[in-house]
């Protein structure tokens, strides 16, 4: 971690505290700086044969290294302080071991996206807000050699035969790189963040992202085996609902979780995780996510947990669901409840384009209980603005109700959204299922009223 600063002043902070210090103000780093710190990498290159030290202890490595910098260092005319240094050295570290420049920003955990647009632009997001940093590459040569770096630790390649690539770092990550010719102004190189911290269901009501009375609709509904779906833009929050939600699944039961990126923080013991894999560099031995779905089937689980539905899988996760697999989870990326409707049929038609739309609409309404919209709003903040059940089929048309919805009020004079959580006042049709399973929600719960 990059520590805090004892002053104020620019002169006194290390480069890496400017560098987050002026996040969101377009400042601009020495070349002089920038010359220095290429100059020792490529003395220090010179100097250790690193590849003799990839099977030495990698602390050792680093504190070997980092010795040899600070020696290199000293000997340079450039006049720096004793933590300008300290800091060059550590940004040299960064280049040998890290992911140079923006390993300072995957060190900073406020951070849950990084945006590289170029060499000349980074920026990042922190609590649903993106600012603009002042961190640089030296040019787009050294960009493409960090977005190298990172793909070929899983195996993947980036070039102009195959300009577009997904991987993912050590730490969960998701990774999206694409170069030219198809980037016009250079690499572009998109990070999501990985949470360590699983955030629990009394996290997010304290967050004001759900009501009580909300969380507690859920969580009968969870215990009780309905069929859930969480919809919602990107970042707005649904795998971090999904967590959240898993948390009421039995202990005894046996999950399966299927995902493109393996995100997913569950915590029962009986679990089994399944991730997709890309084409190799031949393009060949790709496993996509409906392979492992129907793979899944055979493995014997209570419940099935797809990360995220995003194409013709969705028709074998409607079967699933209709067919003894009760309790299922999953989320899709959508702007309503009826968005996610509208989108489910469109992938279950990917999968059988023979399948009449009645038929698509009948077993959607037969295996979805409930859908969960996630929204991130204007203000960054990320609010569960509906809870939606599926009542069946109408017409050839799948029948919704609201029972919970969030009304956007206006926004205050600092930006904040201003609204009010409100119970539609409906009863729902699955309470019988819940009274079944011996789960009696209070009838109040049905009109709460929450201002925020």
């Amino acid at each position: 971690m990059i520590a805090e600063p004892k002053s104020d002043r620019l002169e006194d902070l290390s480069w890496d505290q400017r560098l987050l210090r002026n996040a969101g103000r377009k400042v601009e780093l020495k070349p002089e700086y920038q010359e220095l710190k290429f100059t020792l990498h490529r003395k220090l290159l010179d100097r250790i044969n690193l590849d003799a030290l990839a099977s030495i202890d990698n602390d050792h490595i680093r504190s070997e290294v980092r010795q040899a910098v600070l020696t290199i260092v000293e000997t340079e005319p450039t006049l720096l302080t004793a933590t300008e240094k300290r800091q060059i050295s550590e940004e040299v570290l960064h280049e040998v071991f890290g992911l140079g420049p923006i390993e300072p920003l995957l060190q900073d955990p406020s951070i849950s996206d990084i945006l590289v647009n170029g060499h000349r632009q980074v920026y990042v997001e922190r609590k649903g807000l993106l600012e603009l940093t002042s961190v640089r590459f030296h040019d787009d040569g050294h960009l493409l050699r960090i977005i190298d770096r990172i793909v070929s630790q899983v195996g993947r390649r980036v070039d102009e035969s195959n300009p577009m690539v997904d991987a993912r770092l050590a730490d969960g990550s998701r990774v999206n790189a694409i170069i030219p010719p198809l980037a016009v102004d250079g690499p572009l190189l998109s990070i999501r963040r990985f949470s360590t911290d699983k955030l629990m269901p009394e996290d997010l009501v304290q967050k004001l992202s759900i009501t009580p009375g909300m969380m507690q609709l859920l969580q009968a509904a969870v215990k009780c085996r309905l069929n859930i779906i969480v919809s919602g833009g990107t970042g707005a929050g649904k795998t971090t609902l999904l967590n959240a939600l898993s948390i009421w699944i039995s202990p005894k039961e046996r999950i399966v979780t299927i995902e493109d990126a393996a995100e997913l923080q569950l915590r029962q013991p009986h679990l089994a995780r399944l991730e997709t894999r890309p084409a190799n560099v031949e393009g060949q031995g790709a496993v996509r996510q409906r392979q492992l779905l129907v793979n899944s089937l055979r493995m014997r689980p209570d419940r099935i947990i797809v990360g995220e539905v995003r194409g013709e899988e969705a028709l074998d996760m409607l079967q699933a669901m209709n067919t003894g697999h009760d309790g299922s989870l999953t989320t899709v990326h959508a702007n309503s409840p009826r968005d996610a409707i509208s989108r489910l049929e469109v992938m279950v038609s990917l999968a059988n384009a023979n399948m009449h739309l009645t038929a698509i609409r009948q077993q959607i309404a037969s295996a979805v209980h409930i859908i969960v919209q996630a929204t991130r709003l204007s203000d960054g903040t990320r609010r569960v603005t509906n809870i939606t059940e599926v009542t069946g089929i109408e017409t050839d048309i799948v029948t919704l109700q609201d029972l919970f919805i969030f009304e956007k009020r206006g926004v205050a004079a600092d930006g904040k959204v201003i609204g009010r959580f409100a119970a539609t006042g409906i009863l729902p049709k699955f309470n019988e299922k819940l009274i079944a399973a011996g789960i009696h929600l209070p009838v109040e719960l049905f009109d709460e009223i929450v201002y925020i």
